[in-house]
């Protein structure tokens, strides 16, 4: 799992690489630090080239979106495949966030 971020001052990326399992979650937890210290911003999680997401994964997007809630920011998620959005749809996900 490879997360980069992309800062252009009132918006901040989240390009999410490969599979958010078990094993990637605490380090994904790491690695999206940045994007919960600016969770005042716009936040946009690109979900395009993820090919998987397991509940540990969902449980690190529920806590960026609880902090933006709280900083008054946003996150919009963009470009799930359909197995993602599957776990999304069965989680009760979809209705949690903003998608694009």
């Amino acid at each position: 799992m490879k997360l980069e971020i992309i800062d252009n001052g009132a918006e901040i990326k989240g390009i999410l690489i490969g599979r958010l399992d078990t094993s990637a979650s605490s380090q994904f937890a790491a690695d999206m630090q940045p994007l919960i210290d600016n969770a005042d911003k716009h936040i946009v999680l690109d979900c395009s080239r993820l090919e998987f997401i397991s509940s540990s994964g969902l449980r690190m997007f529920l806590t960026l979106r609880k902090a933006s809630i709280a900083a008054h920011g946003d996150v919009t998620i963009t470009g799930m495949n359909d197995e993602v959005k599957k776990v999304f749809t069965l989680t009760g996900f979809l209705s949690l966030f903003k998608f694009a």
